[in-house]
């Protein structure tokens, strides 16, 4: 039957619109696959050329063997204890079989979980350590192995690049086709810094516990692998309490992998750890700073390993940097002073004991040999001694009255006047009226010509504000003026080096005796002992009297209590304070008979009594009877010093940190 002409058109139009329509959607999609396809072969390409152009600019990879060091400069006490070692202290190749397996454990847990299962590159700890960064915002994480590590510190810079990064993981890739895993393990540990200018375990073996990796504990192990992650912050030189916190979170690490159990981490918190003598004095680096300059001046500049034997003790070093931790760590006992110094001399001058400041990791700055500051009433020991050697004996009597020269007129400490006194009381009571009446009778010029005959060597201006300490000096050149005081009036020059010798053992320089000039006749140096021993039996000096070891000292304070001192001798020692603020800022009312004499009187009970002397040539000593004095003391209290608060209990487990 035909068709209508209405149903043919509508047949005919039905399939027309959509074999126009699919046809052309198949082209898109084909069109827009092609496109990604192109592109990311580019990109893929210009990655290939990239990363072949940075593997062709790997260093050199010939020398891996090596191991390039400087010479170390070893430093030792007066009696052959470690103190310090300085340059790259490298020990000797240790082989994966010498190390011990606790070591191995505690630096794969801290380090590289995974080091045995990965193949130079750790992508879970990638992926962790990149979703911890994104959490914090900022990098908390790294996720470098210790295969990756072992490149940079063998071939590449600290740089923070993405070149940088691409270059490490070529390397870990080729270290990990190139060697072993036991070999990549023990190449990282005998390449890796642990502090201290110690490099490699064996090195840090030695410098932390003076003995071999191979004896080393489970304890002593967790310390070094604890040291890793940041060598300086975590070194038991710098902070022993922070350094068992680390040790401490390696153990937990430990047992929580599965390496050791539960009884084995207690066992190991349990043992007290001996860290060598040196390490356990962190401000003996201020004594080191100090005459590091002055070995590498006399060994020249070609010198290889040397050993220095030098004036310290670290016995009395370690009783100096206690004794000042102590007393500045209590505000009561501060009174506004953030700092403080101390240095104490045989009395030939050889240091004994230095602390720059309160903490060397904080602040390296050397106050005891570089802070130049007023000495307020500690200047006028050098008034009295030339007042004495002018014919004026501590008898005769002055008027503590005001004073005034000129248009200048200083004032008593709270403004307080004693009419007529002797030069003995005027001095133990720090009369100021009476200092400056007594420099204007003898002169000024006399004075200065005095204080640098005993060892000041800082410029003096000769005026009249000399006489109460106007004028700047250091710790330092102040102990050694004072040791004439102690010696019997010969001058000593502050000095730290005993001996130097190479790696051979030849001699390269040995301080030699020599005979000591005599800068204080016998009258005048008698005369200001007792003057002395007044000042500290009632006068400002109480508080640095230490069960009868404190034979005499000063006080000063300066304007506006910015600066306070203590200057003192007993037994074998002549030892200075000083205590204040860097940035020149008023102290709290702290004066000379504060802090200063607290740290005084602190150390002096702690330090060797024996064995820390050392005389001029000629120089015999003079004891003189403690004089008396009709007069009353003072009724201010005498403080004794802060007790000790006890250590935070997470350091326990290195209880015995810091050696005998």
């Amino acid at each position: 039957m035909p068709r209508s002409a209405n149903a043919d058109r509508s047949q005919r139009r039905r399939p027309v619109a959509p074999r126009r329509r699919k046809p052309g959607r198949r082209k898109g999609g084909v069109g827009w696959f092609k496109a990604l396809f192109v592109l990311g072969a580019a990109v893929a390409l210009v990655l290939a050329v990239w990363i072949v152009l940075i593997a062709r600019d790997l260093p050199d990879t010939s020398g891996l063997a090596d191991v390039e060091r400087t010479a170390s400069i070893s430093f030792y006490d007066q009696t052959g204890r470690l103190i310090a070692r300085r340059g790259s202290a490298h020990g000797r190749a240790a082989t994966i079989d010498e190390i011990p397996p606790a070591l191995i454990d505690a630096v794969l847990a801290v380090e590289d979980r995974r080091f045995y299962g990965h193949f130079g590159v750790d992508l879970i700890g990638t992926v962790r350590a990149l979703l911890a960064n994104l959490r914090a915002g900022r990098v908390v994480q790294g996720g470098s192995t210790l295969t990756q590590q072992l490149a940079k510190n063998l071939f590449l810079t600290p740089e923070r690049t993405i070149r940088r990064k691409v270059q490490e993981v070529l390397l870990a890739f080729w270290l990990e086709r190139r060697f072993s895993k036991d070999e990549i393990l023990e190449l990282y540990l005998n390449r890796v810094y642990f502090g201290g200018g110690a490099w490699g375990v064996e090195a840090a073996s030695a410098r932390y516990f003076g003995k071999t990796v191979s004896e080393l504990n489970l304890g002593e192990a967790a310390l070094l692998a604890g040291l890793l992650k940041a060598p300086s912050r975590y070194s038991p030189v710098n902070d022993a309490d922070r350094a068992a916190a680390r040790a401490t979170v390696v153990l937990d690490l430990m047992e929580q992998t599965g390496r050791i159990s539960a009884q084995e981490r207690i066992d190991a918190a349990s043992t007290p750890i001996r860290v060598s003598r040196g390490a356990s004095s962190p401000g003996a680096q201020y004594f080191i700073d100090w005459i590091a300059p002055q070995v590498r001046e006399l060994a020249g500049p070609d010198h290889g390993d040397l050993r220095v034997t030098t004036t310290l003790d670290i016995v009395a070093q370690r009783a100096a940097e206690e004794a000042l931790a102590q007393t500045m760590a209590d505000p009561d006992q501060a009174r506004g002073a953030s700092e403080a110094a101390l240095v104490s001399l045989a009395h030939d001058g050889a240091v004994r004991a230095m602390v720059g400041g309160r903490s060397y990791a904080a602040s390296q700055f050397n106050r005891a040999v570089l802070a130049q500051r007023q000495p307020g009433s500690a200047f006028k020991a050098f008034v009295y001694a030339s007042a004495f050697e002018a014919g004026l004996t501590p008898d005769d009597v002055r008027s503590d009255t005001p004073v005034a020269v000129g248009d200048w007129a200083p004032a008593n400490y709270n403004g307080e006047y004693r009419g007529d006194v002797t030069l003995r009381e005027a001095f133990a009571r720090s009369s100021n009226a009476v200092a400056v009446r007594i420099a204007e009778e003898t002169g000024r010029g006399h004075i200065a010509r005095l204080a640098s005959r005993l060892g000041i060597e800082s410029r003096l201006r000769v005026d009249r504000s000399l006489a109460l300490g106007a004028y700047e000096v250091n710790p330092l050149e102040m102990a050694g003026a004072y040791a004439a005081f102690a010696n019997g009036g010969y001058r000593a020059q502050p000095h730290g080096i005993l001996l130097i010798e190479d790696r051979a053992g030849e001699v390269i320089y040995e301080a030699q005796p020599v005979g000591y000039e005599r800068v204080l006749d016998e009258r005048t140096y008698q005369r200001m002992r007792q003057l002395f021993r007044s000042v500290v039996s009632w006068g400002t000096g109480r508080r640095a009297a230490a069960d009868g070891m404190t034979e005499g000292g000063k006080t000063g304070t300066t304007n506006d209590f910015r600066d306070a001192w203590f200057a003192g001798f007993g037994g074998e020692l002549v030892t200075v304070v000083w205590a204040g603020n860097d940035d020149n800022a008023p102290t709290e009312r702290a004066t000379g008979g504060g802090p200063p004499a607290a740290i005084y009187a602190g150390f002096v009970r702690n330090a060797p009594q024996y064995g820390l002397a050392s005389e001029p040539a000629g120089a015999p000593l003079a004891l003189m009877p403690e004089a008396s004095e009709p007069v009353e003391p003072l009724a201010e209290p005498v403080e004794e010093p802060p007790v000790a608060e006890e250590r935070d209990p997470i350091a326990a487990f290195l209880s015995g940190l810091g050696g005998d």
